[in-house]
């Protein structure tokens, strides 16, 4: 028996301010595009059970036409594979804080969707001798992870954290956070994971499969673990209940994201600075046309910045889908005795109150602070090149 499972899809995801000829944002197209994807080569696979470990939408309240395609490829796969039994919890972007808001995930139950939203609820399937235990995320007492004794293949699918396996980095409210002794991986056939965006393993038989775009406040941290893991990117899982086989299958991004080789600009002039920054670019392989591209240039004070040639990096903002020159100036030198401990960066400073500043329930964090560290770069941006040298 063949499972497959995704999670965090994070449809609706929008970024930058690039739209489409249609007029959607660039990457929430992009989002869209690499779902059509996924959903195609499940298709191709003709799974047995097709499981969704949360964060289906990156809001609460997503736009009509993340909601219209979201529906239509989810009818594509019910109606392609009408045999397949298709399991959906609600994650912490899907879940409404307020009880007298909906969730917009219960709409799938039209097409045959097995969609749980409010509390943990086990689906027995007694004519394929399996059972799932669909757990969303949830605020409150952690439930009960019992497998069903009846069944030979348990299955549990969870949006949450598995305590102390991930790293903690810069994101929005925190999902339910669930032990490693109360999740007892060995009880279960297979345990499906969704909140954490690069696939990882947990145990033999858990995985986080991590999610199809990059849709996180970080997305650089995760091309970095990618590597270090030695993954070839996004993708989703399939596993085989009977033999315990592991396959990951990635998805193509929808465009490239590229964090070119960093600058040391400790000693360089504006002009010097302005020929390594044009040579960075140079060197990226295939152009940086319409791609997602970062270049951190370290130890720059701010007068330089000041005197960097605004209409070259123009020209490279106009060519990329999106370039980011994260510029950061030298760190103070302190006098021998002097206290060691580093005062916040400013990014971290907003970051932190961004994170803990009380919202209403309808309102998407994450995607506060990612306005936020945008609003201050621009701010950053805009004082730095005060005083261009054209």
């Amino acid at each position: 028996m063949r499972l497959v499972h995704l999670a965090d899809l994070h449809l609706g995801f929008r970024q930058y301010h690039r739209l489409t000829p249609t007029g959607i944002n660039q990457r929430e197209a992009d989002v869209a595009h690499a779902f059509r994807r996924a959903i195609d080569q499940v298709i191709a696979l003709a799974p047995d059970i097709v499981v969704i470990a949360g964060d289906v939408f990156h809001t609460v309240r997503p736009m009509n036409p993340a909601i219209i395609d979201a529906f239509t490829q989810f009818a594509r796969l019910t109606a392609s594979l009408p045999e397949a039994i298709v399991v959906m919890v609600a994650g912490n972007h899907d879940r409404p804080r307020a009880t007298e808001t909906g969730c917009i995930l219960k709409l799938f139950t039209k097409l045959g969707i097995n969609v749980v939203v409010d509390e943990p609820k086990r689906l027995p399937f007694p004519d394929r001798d399996l059972s799932i235990l669909a757990v969303p995320d949830l605020t409150g007492p952690r439930p009960d992870l019992s497998p069903d004794p009846t069944a030979r293949h348990n299955v549990l699918v969870m949006h949450g954290e598995v305590e102390g396996m991930l790293p903690h980095g810069v994101g929005d409210r925190a999902a339910m956070e669930i032990s490693r002794a109360a999740l007892a991986a060995s009880r279960w056939s297979y345990v499906a994971l969704g909140h954490y965006h690069v696939h990882r393993q947990i145990e033999d038989n858990a995985y986080y499969s991590g999610s199809l775009e990059y849709t996180s406040t970080d997305p650089w941290g995760e091309l970095e673990e990618e590597a270090s893991l030695r993954l070839p990117g996004k993708g989703f899982i399939e596993f085989d209940l009977d033999d315990g086989e592991h396959t990951f299958h990635h998805i193509q991004a929808s465009r490239a994201l590229v964090s070119l080789d960093p600058i040391a600009a400790r000693g360089l002039s504006a002009a010097e600075l302005d020929a390594a920054i044009r040579d960075a670019c140079a060197g990226c392989e295939g152009g940086i046309e319409e791609k997602i591209v970062r270049l951190v240039v370290r130890d720059v004070p701010r007068h330089i910045v000041r005197e960097l040639d605004t209409r070259a990096l123009r020209e490279l903002k106009r060519r990329a889908m999106h370039f980011q020159l994260d510029t950061r100036r030298p760190d103070t030198m302190r006098p021998p005795g002097a206290a060691t401990t580093r005062r916040p960066t400013l990014v971290e400073t907003v970051t932190a109150y961004l994170q803990r500043r009380p919202l209403d329930d309808e309102l998407d964090r994450a995607a506060l602070v990612q306005l936020g560290l945008e609003y201050l770069k621009q701010a950053d941006d805009i004082e730095a090149l005060a005083s261009p040298r054209e």
